[in-house]
């Protein structure tokens, strides 16, 4: 009679109890990570907001041919992964590594995937065309040929659809991946999984640390032209690849950590410590969020100096304050429109 119970209490158990994994002892510490994506997020959001307004309003990205389409489109993907921060911090302040209704749970795997990788995706694109425009400059490539045209951002973003579906199929907050009862099929998809997500991160940071090494070598190989902006241009690419190594890398050793510690099946103690440090490092990898409108758009004088004209005139000195006009088709827009 027991073991009947118990048999039809498992049985019309509701399907979105929270599993074990996705709970946390951590409590106090997921408040804090909780405390830290809410600051995240009011220092993020206006920003890059304001940043995505000039975009439309003041440069009107989709008529130049420069990085503006691309860097529009990280502005873009950084404001929908912040977006999904609300959620998350709630659900860690209630000492939940994920949403225990399936719905949601998934509805925040697809936004956090695919706009978390929009991000990385646009960023790498965009050091590679810097990469061609310093190292090669004058060389025809198929990259400058198709960002003349808004459509390839679209292309990018359709490409992205697909590497969402793994993590669709299970839930992957919480790392269950290759459990010593998985089935084969379970193993499969556990390990498309963690394709994507290291796939994701590994690949673009092979690519930066290429384009970054022969940009800052070119850079400094010139003899002619201002050395202030030379300087500035070296500070900016190398700048880059710390702020993507910081965000991104540590998260990544952190994810190895808690499959070796599910694999080698390792004192729950130990795995719900490896959890909680890769929930922290993934909180690091928000602040990408927050420090790529900085580094793209703010270590350009011009940008800058419209970025202050428009939402803060009185801190420029009346001879600083960029005219109304400069939005029209004048050379001066030319100019503004290749601040980046």
């Amino acid at each position: 009679m027991t073991s009947f119970t118990t048999q039809m209490t498992s049985t019309s158990s509701p399907v979105n109890v929270l599993d074990e994994d996705c709970g946390t002892d951590y409590v106090n510490l997921y408040k804090f990570y909780a405390a830290v994506m809410i600051i995240i997020l009011i220092l993020a959001l206006p920003l890059n907001a304001s940043v995505l307004h000039l975009f439309i309003f003041k440069l009107k990205f989709w008529k130049t041919n420069t990085n503006n389409i691309f860097l529009f489109n990280l502005v873009l993907a950084d404001i929908l992964l912040l977006i999904c921060l609300p959620i998350k911090a709630y659900n860690f302040i209630i000492g939940e590594r994920r949403s225990t209704n399936d719905t949601v749970c998934k509805a925040m795997l697809f936004m956090l995937f695919l706009n978390r990788g929009a991000s990385i995706a646009f960023l790498t694109v965009t050091s590679i065309d810097r990469y061609f425009n310093v190292v090669h400059p004058g060389r025809k490539n198929l990259l400058r040929a198709l960002k003349k045209s808004p459509q390839i951002s679209i292309v990018i973003w359709l490409l992205l659809l697909p590497l969402t579906i793994p993590t669709m199929l299970k839930n992957f907050d919480c790392c269950n991946s290759h459990k010593a009862n998985s089935s084969s099929v379970e193993e499969l998809v556990d390990s498309m999984r963690e394709v994507v997500f290291f796939s994701q991160i590994v690949i673009p940071f092979f690519i930066l640390v290429y384009c970054t090494v022969h940009i800052v070598n070119r850079l400094r190989k010139k003899t002619v032209g201002d050395r202030t902006k030379l300087r500035r241009a070296v500070f900016l690419v190398t700048s880059v690849m710390v702020v993507f190594s910081f965000c991104f890398l540590p998260c990544t050793i952190a994810r190895v950590v808690l499959l070796v510690s599910r694999v080698e099946l390792w004192s729950k103690t130990s795995q719900a410590k490896a959890a909680a440090a890769f929930d922290g490092l993934m909180v690091l990898s928000y602040l990408d969020c927050l420090l790529d409108p900085l580094i793209y758009c703010f270590c350009s004088t011009k940008f800058k100096g419209l970025y202050l004209s428009t939402y803060f005139p009185f801190l420029l000195k009346g001879d600083q304050v960029m005219p109304e006009s400069s939005t029209g088709n004048t050379p001066q827009t030319r100019s503004t429109n290749n601040v980046i």
